[in-house]
Order: structure tokens, then sequence, then C-alpha cells
């Protein structure tokens, strides 16, 4: 009876040191494509320093394209990640039980187009015969590379288009004379923009382009719902923050991004640039005229064919009510 006695008296003692020993229960993992080198992971690290996810984040994985962070949304157990639209769309398309839940990044202002210091091309007016970079087929930076030359009212055969592996390759082959024209994406396009000179930059040409949305498996969206409304909630308190304290983010951000505060520092107050156009990094509102005009860049590079309706795919509950709307 003293042994059941002391047991009883001292379980719940034992039963919070056990509680505290433990990683809090609702505590997860989440996706983020490129998180580390893309810009558009960036408010992720803010939130994790500040504790805008109220511990319900325990780490973040990153990833390697949409694609790749699709298949590992649908494999594991993982609730939310941070994706291309066009893979998100493509895969529910195919049948995937996804939702679209967040706009997370509403322009492609990251990019910009570099050439040498003594090149004679001064801008977009100047591509013709020339040879343009682009990463990979059927990404972004093909897709872009694209749309300037319809920009600067060309025909496709009066340009080149190059491959170079990736974007930091493209840099390598713009010193070594591959092509004339190298895309950058921030922060390598504040990392070198003493180094080149910049001839047009994404926001000066495509104002509206969604980039990066988040996304939720349909078994999640029914049955996570307090969970994902954090994840969307806390990345949008380190949208704001990044916007009122630059000069902080950017130590955050550093740290993540194994890069110099003041090269971070450059890209968040080009990308936050207030009362300038659509921002860059979005609360979570979305953005229809972007994700159309993003789906017609995929399709001049194949990566996307025939109409979309973009609000079948989306699920607008998990944003404030005064961010539902569809525009």
């Amino acid at each position: 009876m003293r042994l059941k006695h002391w047991f009883e008296s001292w379980l719940p003692a034992l039963a919070l040191a056990c509680w505290l020993g433990m990683p809090a229960a609702h505590s997860e993992e989440i996706v983020v494509s490129n998180y580390g080198v893309s810009a558009s992971g960036m408010p992720f690290a803010i939130a994790m320093e500040k504790g805008f996810f109220d511990g319900k984040v325990s780490g973040i994985l990153s990833s390697q394209g949409g694609g790749t962070t699709v298949r590992n949304l649908l494999a594991g157990q993982i609730a939310y990640a941070e994706v291309s639209p066009i893979a998100a769309a493509t895969a529910i398309r195919q049948g995937a039980p996804l939702k679209i839940i967040s706009n997370n990044v509403q322009t492609v202002s990251e990019f910009g187009w570099m050439v040498k210091p003594d090149s004679p091309i001064k801008s977009i007016a100047d591509l013709k015969g020339r040879k343009i970079g682009y990463s990979s087929p059927r990404s972004v930076s093909q897709a872009l590379a694209m749309l300037i030359v319809e920009k600067a009212g060309l025909k496709a055969s009066d340009v080149e288009l190059v491959m170079t592996g990736g974007l930091g390759e493209a840099l390598v082959a713009l010193d070594l004379g591959a092509i004339d024209v190298a895309p950058a994406t921030e922060p390598l396009l504040s990392k070198y923009r003493d180094k080149y000179r910049i001839i047009a930059t994404a926001d000066e040409l495509f104002p509206s382009m969604s980039n990066v949305v988040g996304v939720t498996t349909d078994a999640a969206a029914a049955s996570r719902g307090d969970f994902l409304r954090g994840i969307v909630t806390g990345r949008a308190k380190a949208v704001a923050f990044m916007s009122d304290n630059p000069e902080e983010a950017a130590q955050i951000v550093a740290k993540v991004y194994k890069l110099d505060p003041p090269i971070v520092l450059e890209a968040i107050k080009h990308l936050t640039r207030k009362g300038e156009g659509l921002p860059y990094w979005s609360t979570g509102k979305f953005d229809l005229a972007g994700l159309k005009e993003m789906w017609r860049a995929q399709i001049l590079v194949g990566a996307a064919e025939g109409e979309i309706d973009w609000t079948k795919l989306i699920d607008v509950s998990f944003l404030p009510e005064a961010e539902r709307s569809l525009k």
C-alpha cells in the first residue's frame, strides 16, 4: 500500500517531467523547395527564428524543384510544402490529392539578367543575334528568356537560348564568353551586381507572375486545419517582419543561407520595396492574374498545356477572411 501511495503521489510529477523532455506533440517538419538557396523561402527562416509558428514546426526540409517537393509531400507524413504552382497544378490535374492553400510569391522579381561590364548590350532591345543563358529545360529561367524575347519584339529565331545547367553555372558561362546574357536570382543578383552589369530585372518586365504557392494534401486539409492555418499565419508574420525590420531579418537569413549579411540585406530591400508595385513575398492572398501568366509562360517551354481553372485547385479557407477573395 505504501508503494502504491508513493507511486500515485509522484505520478503527476513524473508525467510532467516526461512531457517536458519530449518534443511538442504537434511539432513537425515541413518542406520548402530550395530552402537555403532561393529567396522565395527566406520568410520561413524568419518565422523559425522568431517563433512565429508557435512551436508547430520542428524543422524545414529542402528539396530541389517543384516535382521533387510534390513527391515528398505525397509520399511522407508531411502536411505542408512550398512549391511551384506549375508542379502543384500539374500533379492535381493528374489526380494527386492536393490543394493549393496560399499564394506565397507573387512575382519573379528575384530574377535579373546580367552582362559583362564592357558588353555592348545595354537593354533587351540589343538582344538580336545574342546568346541568352537559362538553367535547364522547362525551367522558369527558360520561360522568362522566351518572354524577354517576346517583350523585345523579337522572334525566337532572333536569339540563341543556351542551357547552362544552373544559374551559378550561367555566370561561369558568361565569364567564359559562352553566352552574352546570364540570368541570376536573389541573392546571387545582389552578390554579383558590382561584378556584372544588370540590363533588366523581372520586376520591370513582368509585374505579376506567381511563382511559389503553399500546398497540402486533401487528408491534411480535412484534419489538420489548425496546423495549416498556423503555418500560413506564421509565414505572413515573417513577411511583415522582413519589410519592417530588414536589417534584423538579413542577419537571421544570412545564418541560414550562409551568406554575408550585407548581401542578404540588399536582396531583402530589393524584394520588399514598399509602394512600388506588387510585393514579391505575399502574405498568402491569391493573385489569379499572376498564376495565369506563369501558366502561359510554362506553356511556352512545354512544361504545361491546355487551359486551367485555378479556382478549382485552390482552397482559401486557411487564409484570414479578409484575404480569401480570388481575383
